[in-house]
C-alpha cells in the first residue's frame, strides 16, 4: 500500500552559528534546499545510518541531529540538505524554536508529489534491557500524524507521569505547542554530566534540571518535560525517511536508542 504525500523543501539557505550543544565548541549548520531527502554531510538521515544513541541521536558524525530533524519533520519538510562544521548540532536554546523560526523565516517551497509506502500493521518496540520499572513501550501505525508520548518518574520524583501529544497536519501546533520545550536532565546526572564534558553548550535558561520536588527555575509549559521527550520522539521518527504526517506514533518511557530502533523496524516492515 502506498500513499502520496507532497514533498516540500526549503525556500532558501539558512545559517545558524553556536556552540555544540555537548562539546560548547564553535559550530556552525547550513540548511538547505534539496530533492534527495534528508541529508546530513551528505548522509541520508535514515536510521541505517545512526551510529550512535547514548546521549543523542549521530548520524553523518554529527551529534545532537534530533532537534534540527524535529524542527523538519514537524513542519512538514521532507527533503533538505544539511552541512555541519563541528561535528555537532548547537545547543542554542535547547529546543526546536530556534530551527522552526529560522525554517518558516525561509519559507517552505513544495516539490512535488510522491508515492510513500504506509504500514498495513501495528509496529511495536520494547526496552527489555532495563527493569521492568523503567522499560519504554512504542508502537507505530499508519495514521495522520498523531504523536503522543508518556513520560514517567517514580512516584517521589517531580513530575510523576505526563503526556504530550500533537497532530502533525498542523505545522502551527507543532511550532507553538512542542518546538519550544527544552531538553531536561535530572538533579542526580549533573556530576555524572559534568565529568564526561557533557552540556557545554547549554545553561541554565537552556535546560530544566528535574529536582526531585519539582524544576529548577520557570518552565515554559507546565508539562515540559514530557513535550521535549515528544520533541525528540518526532526527530527520531523522521529516520524512518517517510513523511510523519503518514504515521501515528505513541511512545512511554523511551529514549534514543528505543526511537532508532522503532525507525529501523519501521523501514525494515516496508522494506525501504
Amino acid at each position: 500500500m502506498r500513499t502520496v504525500v507532497l514533498r516540500r523543501t526549503l525556500a532558501r539557505d539558512i545559517r545558524i552559528e553556536g556552540r555544540g550543544l555537548h562539546s560548547g565548541a564553535a559550530v556552525v549548520v547550513r540548511v538547505m534546499p534539496g530533492e534527495t531527502g534528508l541529508r546530513i554531510n551528505g548522509t541520508a538521515a535514515v536510521a541505517e545510518n545512526v551510529t550512535d544513541t547514548s546521549r543523542c541521536t549521530v548520524l553523518g558524525g554529527v551529534g545532537v541531529v534530533e532537534h534540527l530533524l524535529s524542527a523538519l519533520g514537524g513542519l512538514g519538510i521532507t527533503d533538505a540538505e544539511i552541512e555541519v562544521v563541528g561535528g555537532e548540532m548547537p545547543g542554542l536554546d535547547g529546543s526546536a524554536g530556534p530551527w522552526v523560526q529560522a525554517i518558516l523565516e525561509s519559507g517552505v517551497a513544495e516539490i512535488g508529489p510522491a508515492e510513500f509506502p504506509v504500514l498495513f500493521d501495528r509496529v511495536y518496540e520494547k526496552d527489555h534491557e532495563t527493569p521492568a520499572d523503567r522499560r519504554a513501550d512504542l508502537a507505530a501505525a499508519r495514521g495522520s500524524g498523531h504523536f503522543r508520548f508518556t513520560f514517567e518518574t517514580p512516584a517521589d520524583r517531580w513530575p510523576g507521569v505526563q503526556t504530550a501529544e500533537v497532530r502533525l497536519q498542523s505545522p502551527a501546533e507543532y511550532a507553538e505547542q512542542i518546538a519550544p520545550a527544552r531538553t531536561l536532565v535530572f538533579d542526580f546526572e549533573l556530576p555524572h554530566v559534568e565529568r564526561l564534558g557533557l552540556g557545554r553548550g547549554l545553561d541554565e535558561s537552556s535546560c530544566i534540571v528535574l529536582d526531585p520536588a519539582g524544576p529548577r527555575g520557570d518552565t515554559r509549559f507546565p508539562d515540559e518535560p514530557a513535550r521535549h521527550k515528544l520533541l525528540d520522539l518526532i526527530g527520531d521518527m523522521t529516520l524512518t525517511g517517510l513523511p510523519l504526517s503518514t504515521l501515528d506514533v505513541t511512545a512511554r518511557k523511551s529514549g534514543h536508542r528505543t526511537h532508532v530502533a522503532l525507525a529501523l523496524k519501521v523501514r525494515r516492515v516496508l522494506g525501504v
